[in-house]
This record gives C-alpha cells, structure tokens and sequence, in this order.
C-alpha cells in the first residue's frame, strides 16, 4: 500500500485535527512510497530505529517521535544520528502522542483500562482539548495492596503505591506523565489514580486528599496504544506489523 493511504487513514482515525499537542502528529520523516512491513514501539530511540530495520520495516509508528516544541531544533548529535539512520535506509517515521492517548477503543488509556479490568464510564476534565484522561470502576472494590498486585501482574514492575484508608472501586487514569492532573481526580471523587510518572508534589497531593495513587512507569503504562494501532492497521491494509519493545525503567 502507499505510504500516502496510510498516513491520510491514521490521522482520520485518531483525529489529529482535534489536538493542540507537543509535538507534531502524524507523517514526522518520510520514506519509500510503499509499505509493506510495520514496526512499532514507545520512542523512536536509536535502538528501536535500529532494530526495526533490521525487521525490515518500510515504516516505523511511535507514540514518542521526534520535533518537540521548545527543543533545540540544530540537526546535530544524536538527532542527526537518528535521522541518518530513517533517511539512509529510506523507512519512514510516523507518531501520534495525545491523539493515541485519547483514542476511544485505541488509545493507551483505554488499552491499559482495559488489562486493569477498568470499566470507563468518563473523561478527566484535564487541561487538554479534548480531554485526555479517564475515569471507570472496578467490578469488586479492591484494597490498595490488591489494586497494586494487579498493576504489577499486569506491567511486569512494581508500581510506586502511595497508600489510602479507602477501598478502591472508582479509578482515573491517565498515562505517561499524567500526574499533574491527580488533583482533578480527587476533586472528581476518584478512589485512586494510576499515571505513568510521579512527581514531588503528586505524594502530598494523594495524602492530603485521601486517595491511593499509583505510578506505574512512564514507558510501562504506553506500550498498548502502539500495540494496538499496529495490529489495527496491519488488519485493515495487508500489512505485516511487529512491536518491539526497547526496554526502559522510567
């Protein structure tokens, strides 16, 4: 298939156009015309570029790619590093930060709900547009100690477990470094709320207002978004699709 159909497709599904975002979504280097093998991952770290040409990917789909705002924007050190290596072997780089956050049925969010055993019934009233964070309920309310047995069945880590009196049975979740919005899901009468990262701040909050909270690992919590678009889009187009994971303990 061309490279044009899969780019046009994927931003249509994930709604690009909605987001005010970090970073730009969608087609991000460009490649050969055709693709035929998908490989995604979390970043487009040098290890990740690296192995998925040796996958033999035409095109490469990240949920952290490449651009931020407010980085330096000089092509030099490891960013030329990566660039030579997509341009080199002509494979093109595709990412999708909040939109594969926020997707419905897609999105890292509902993904990880999903292996929580996490029924979403809403959204976090976050300061992004549309909403990125969500909130649902357990089937049984769990203790804290339950809840962070089942996250480290679930990641393969151990969360960080700030502890409440209260039993668990409404969640917010939002990954990645979703932290900042912990205050917003105790005012929404949140028993818990699991993000990726924590901060500083994100303890005292949890205590302060009686929630558990949970981190659960950048990296850990948005491996499922990519996971899943792949093999979306490996359904819909033909294409062989592999993920790879590059380990990392943040």
């Amino acid at each position: 298939m061309e490279l044009r159909e899969l780019v046009e497709y994927t931003n249509a599904l994930l709604d690009v156009d909605s987001f005010s975002d970090y970073a730009p979504n969608g087609l991000q280097v460009e490649g050969r015309r055709d693709v035929r093998v998908l490989v995604t991952g979390v970043t487009a770290s040098q290890a990740l570029l690296d192995a998925a040409i040796a996958e033999g990917a035409d095109a490469i789909l990240v949920h952290h790619g490449y651009f931020w705002k407010g980085e330096d924007a000089r092509v030099v050190g490891m960013k030329a590093a990566r660039l030579r290596t997509l341009l080199s072997a002509d494979v093109s780089l595709l990412a999708y930060h909040l939109p594969l956050d926020a997707h419905p049925e897609l999105g890292n969010n509902r993904q990880l709900a999903n292996r929580l055993g996490i029924r979403l019934e809403g959204s976090i009233d976050t300061d992004t547009r549309p909403p990125v964070g969500v909130w649902g309920r357990l089937d049984h309310p769990l203790s804290g100690e339950e809840f962070a047995d089942r996250l480290a069945a679930v990641l393969q880590r151990q969360p960080i477990h700030v502890p409440a009196e209260r039993r668990i049975e409404r969640v917010g979740l939002c990954t990645g470094a979703g932290q900042r919005f912990i205050d917003t899901a105790a005012a929404e009468g949140m028993d818990a709320y699991v993000s990726g990262e924590i901060s500083e701040p994100t303890a005292h909050s949890a205590r302060e207002q009686g929630l558990h909270y949970f981190a659960a690992g950048h990296h850990a919590t948005e491996r499922y978004g990519v996971q899943a678009l792949g093999a979306h889009l490996a359904a819909h187009f033909g294409l062989t699709h592999r993920f790879i994971d590059i380990d990392n303990p943040a």
